[in-house]
């Protein structure tokens, strides 16, 4: 392999590394309650310049990426979508002064 392919094979890998890394940590996002409280810095991908097209042997795991990426992006809109619904249901519980106030149990030994 001539440098200059070795070198765009390893510009390639180390792109690949860094979405399977973004994947990753929104797949725990998802699975793990303490990511929850401790979000990743927010740090959006851009591809290297002059990358060029992408190596005909890099295709499956490139693919691979991509599928992962779009089921992670259906879960955490799933996720997004029920914790709004979430939301909802709580702010109709809350007592904000507007309502009159509700008795906590009512007494029926009389």
């Amino acid at each position: 392999m001539s440098d200059t392919a070795g070198a765009w094979n390893l510009a390639w890998a180390t792109a690949l590394d860094r979405l399977e890394s973004d994947v990753a940590s929104a797949e725990a996002l998802l699975t793990e309650e303490h990511m929850l409280r401790e979000l990743p810095k927010f740090d959006p991908w851009t591809p290297p310049a002059g990358l060029g097209p992408l190596p005909l042997d890099m295709r499956p795991r490139a693919d691979a990426v991509l599928r992962r990426q779009l089921e992670v992006a259906t879960k955490l809109a799933a996720a997004m979508s029920g914790a709004a619904m979430h939301s909802l249901v709580l702010g109709k519980m809350v007592e904000d002064g507007r309502d009159p106030a509700r008795p906590s149990y009512v007494d029926v030994a009389m």
